[in-house]
């Protein structure tokens, strides 16, 4: 992933093992520690903040029931994965034309579960990197660097890296180390995104479907490689200009289907984009009352800050607050632990992992 746009600190680590019907909940995050991860049992202690019922103006309602219990079948790298060009806040903040995002209202089908959907919560520092690592370097860094959790490009027709060592053996491997993960998919992108490697584009008339289209993918691929229902997948939406409501609105159309289709397959969705793009798109559509938006937030912004509490200027206490998020604050850094070197960008982890 690319921020538009060091030392990596030590954190806190914690795995919450919750059961709940929407959006993440659970014990504030701990003080530091040295060690990655450690596992309670938990149960939520009641409903928790839907972040598509967030207070704002409703605008131009749409609305577009879908099924909703549809089941969906089962079924030598660059250094980084970020290809997008990148954007400075300056840029995208001076001189845009204001957003204006009609409501896209779906069935959301976690409402009819007769029982709650169960999620696995990381609180703790994370890495990315653009192709699943070498097991023995995932070894080497269990317990050296300050790391528990990876993102992994499980899926999608645009990953800039081949993922030849990433199957259902090596999720088994990792996983037993202590290691948890945090599955990306990167698909279709923003229709108005800049001229890059990543050529397939959302069709705004076409959005919905093909946000639903690429989950079945998404879906297909981590039931492939082992992990269970409750799992999170995050879609990799890469930078793009903000001002252009009708791409704006195609972004997030793509990612309510692909939400709804997640959820209809009892997995969980999330969303990775830049503070000055997508995730500024999410926040104001969660504000016209779109839904069912996804369920954690993975934004960009490298400052640096190994944080999620202030959501980087675009995500008030009342969005994704509960942990739902992850910051990614630096992009781009050499590492090297227990004698393994990985390029890699720095997350920190509050949110949905693998299960």
């Amino acid at each position: 992933m690319r921020y538009l746009g060091p030392a990596a600190l030590t954190a806190a680590s914690l795995v919450l093992l919750l059961a709940t019907d929407q959006a993440v909940v659970g014990m504030p995050t701990a003080g530091p520690a040295a060690a990655p991860a450690r596992v309670l049992a938990r149960t939520a202690p009641g409903p928790a903040r839907d972040p598509a019922r967030a207070p704002g103006p409703a605008l131009d309602p749409v609305f577009d029931p879908a099924p909703a219990a549809q089941q969906l079948p089962a079924q030598a790298a660059p250094a980084v994965a970020h290809q997008a060009a990148a954007l400075t806040e300056g840029r995208t903040a001076a001189g845009a034309p204001p957003v204006r995002l009609r409501r896209r209202l779906l069935d959301d089908p976690l409402r009819s579960r007769r029982e709650p959907l169960p999620a696995e919560v990381f609180t703790g520092a994370g890495f990315d990197a653009c192709s699943a690592p070498p097991v023995e370097t995932m070894r080497a860094w269990w317990g050296t660097s300050p790391y528990g959790a990876v993102g992994i490009y499980t899926s999608g027709r645009q990953r800039a890296c081949g993922q030849s060592r990433l199957t259902a053996d090596w999720v088994r491997e990792v996983r037993e180390m202590g290691w948890q993960l945090i599955p990306t998919h990167v698909g279709r992108q923003a229709p108005c995104m800049a001229a890059g490697g990543k050529t397939q584009r959302i069709d705004p008339a076409q959005a919905v479907q093909q946000g639903r289209e690429e989950a079945a993918e998404a879906v297909r691929a981590v039931q492939g490689l082992g992990l269970r229902v409750g799992t999170p997948v995050y879609l990799d939406v890469e930078a793009y200009p903000r001002g252009d409501s009708a791409c704006s609105q195609a972004v997030m159309d793509f990612a309510v289907g692909w939400t709804q289709a997640l959820h209809g397959a009892g997995f969980r969705s999330g969303f990775y984009s830049s503070t000055n793009s997508g995730v500024a798109d999410l926040a104001a559509a969660a504000r016209a009352g779109s839904g069912p938006l996804p369920d954690a937030v993975w934004y960009a912004n490298w400052d640096d800050r190994a944080t999620t509490t202030d959501g980087a200027g675009r995500l008030g206490d009342d969005l994704w607050a509960d942990h739902a998020r992850i910051h990614q604050h630096h992009g781009n850094a050499q590492e090297s632990y227990g004698g393994a070197a990985l390029a890699v960008d720095r997350n920190q982890v509050d949110g949905p992992v693998a299960r």
